[in-house]
């Protein structure tokens, strides 16, 4: 994720400028990568929304467009919700029930194959309509007299609130085309709404409906501090730390080059906070062939890296860890099993005795970006102590992950990789990653390990209410996986928030799902 925002050197005089590094995506119903999803979070607001927190408290799920949480009955099937009363769109027009149904139709409408409606799939007629696109979904009965809203699932889904309350289905008026409307985004709910939008950029302003109608509905969710904040896409991180040095600039929240970040943190220390991510940094290992395919030798490569090393490379952006769950993901308790010990690596190599030492490690590297080279060069060398010859592989990350996401290509040994949570609930984690089936396109299990009884685990958890699987569960579940060592874990990684004298630093929020919140901004730093 990378948002950066500034104002001139009169704050009364002109609107916040800011920037993102990438084009504008900001149609709810397509924008659900990390970055994509911050751009939106105070624009549009779903049915159920979480906390404007930052850390733990960020992955709680609140009522959003919603009176309150679900009504959950059927044996978890079926999810009952009521708008509040009065609620309107930017442009004036009230909020409807019918709305939801039209949104979550919409998504599917716009899917090109890999989007989020998935996530919504055990909605009853779900999985027809996305193949036909036609009859609408049956699972969503709406009534717009009383404001309710029945979703109807195929199966009881423990996370279902929580997808709710991602930006995916944030309800848009009926009939917004169904085409990609980010540079004519649809009238808003958030105590923002979105002005003007070109490819270079768009504009923030505040809804005219929040202080008279939504905002005193949804009391939760804050105001914000700016009338207007201007975004605009650059494309050079360098750039933009230049500009906010300079003041041109007044924030920005990006993953930086340890070098990069390390003498920010020496010439600003007071201007630059770390902000945690729901993610894990980890080099996977190819569990279908040798040498990998020998358990030995996968916990040998555990116990051999010094995960030290690695946050010393990302400069502290990277914390250690040894296992798949980041902190701050409900679930997540910490454990160690492999703590650095070489002596404890080679004797089980020895052990082993593989047959295979020759090993090609994959990597992504782009000029700027050297980290994970950095990364995987280290492993190349743990690797030659261990008795390997490893030779590193070099792709741009487009390019890498179309190869490693191919399991029939030849020499997928080891690679890196990482996991931002689509949403956070640890479900998400597993169930995409080391607990999927291993697929001959787009395969998510990089290392290629499915253990039928742990994901049994997973569809057992996933079918029960929320309150019946503690979190203990998924603890144990991230246990089992660490035991088994399909992944080396290396780090959870936390974002850089830089600002200029004039930010209120401390103010600043950064929910670890959404980033930071633009209505947590507010001038008043020193300076």
């Amino acid at each position: 994720m990378a948002l950066v925002g500034g104002q001139g050197a009169s704050a009364a005089a002109r609107p916040v400028t800011g920037a993102v590094l990438t084009g504008p995506e900001l149609d709810p119903q397509m924008a659900w990568s990390n970055y994509r999803l911050a751009t939106i979070y105070d624009t549009y607001i779903p049915l159920l929304t979480y906390e404007h927190a930052g850390g733990r408290a960020g992955s709680d799920v609140i009522p959003g467009l919603a009176r309150s949480l679900p009504r959950i009955t059927d044996q978890g099937r079926r999810y009952t919700l009521r708008l509040r009363p009065g609620l309107r769109y930017s442009d004036g027009e009230p909020v409807r029930a019918s709305d939801f149904k039209f949104s979550v139709e919409r998504m599917f409408r716009l899917d090109e194959g890999y989007g989020p409606d998935f996530f919504f799939d055990d909605i009853v007629g779900a999985e027809r309509f996305e193949r036909t696109r036609r009859g609408g979904i049956p699972g969503i009965v709406t009534d717009n007299r009383t404001g309710t809203i029945v979703i109807q699932l195929v199966r009881p889904e423990r996370s279902f609130s929580r997808k709710l309350a991602m930006t995916f289905t944030a309800p848009v008026p009926s009939g917004t085309p169904i085409r990609d409307s980010s540079l004519h985004p649809p009238p808003a709910t958030g105590p923002y709404m979105i002005t003007r939008s070109t490819p270079r950029g768009w504009t923030y302003e505040r809804n005219p409906e929040w202080a008279s109608h939504n905002g005193r509905a949804m009391p939760q969710i804050p105001s914000g501090h700016l009338d207007k904040i201007e975004m605009r896409v650059v494309h050079s991180e360098a750039h933009a730390i230049r500009e906010v040095e300079r003041g041109k600039l007044d924030w920005m929240s990006v993953e930086m080059p340890g070098p990069t970040y390390l003498s920010l943190r020496r010439r600003f220390p007071s201007r630059l906070r770390l902000e945690p991510t729901l993610s894990t940094e980890y080099f996977w290992l190819n569990t279908s062939q040798p040498p990998f395919d020998d358990i030995r030798v996968r916990r040998a490569v555990n116990f051999a890296v010094d995960r030290n090393v690695f946050s010393r490379l990302s400069g502290g952006q990277l914390s250690p860890t040894q296992q798949i769950l980041p902190p701050d993901l409900p679930g997540y308790r910490k454990f160690s099993l492999y703590p650095h010990d070489m002596a404890k690596a080679q004797a089980l190599i020895a052990a082993a005795d593989p047959s295979v030492r020759d090993v090609t490690l994959w990597t992504w590297g782009e000029r700027g970006y050297p980290t994970a080279v950095e990364y995987t060069v280290y492993l190349a060398a743990v690797l030659d102590k261990l008795g390997f010859t490893a030779h590193v592989r070099i792709l741009d990350a487009e390019r890498y992950f179309a190869a490693v996401q191919s399991p029939e290509r030849p020499h997928l040994d080891a690679g890196i990789s990482d996991y931002y949570a689509n949403y956070p609930d640890p479900d998400d984690f597993f169930r995409e990653t080391i607990g999927a089936r291993v697929r001959a396109y787009y395969n998510e299990n990089l290392a290629q390990l499915f253990v039928p009884g742990l994901r049994m685990a997973i569809e057992r958890f996933e079918a029960r209410p929320r309150a019946a699987v503690p979190d203990a569960g998924y603890a144990a579940l991230d246990r089992a996986y660490m035991r088994l060592a399909p992944w080396v874990p290396i780090g959870n990684v936390s974002v850089p928030v830089f600002a200029s004298k004039r930010v209120d630093l401390g103010a600043v929020v950064s929910n670890p799902s959404f980033g930071v919140d633009i209505a947590s901004l507010r001038l008043g730093g020193s300076g």
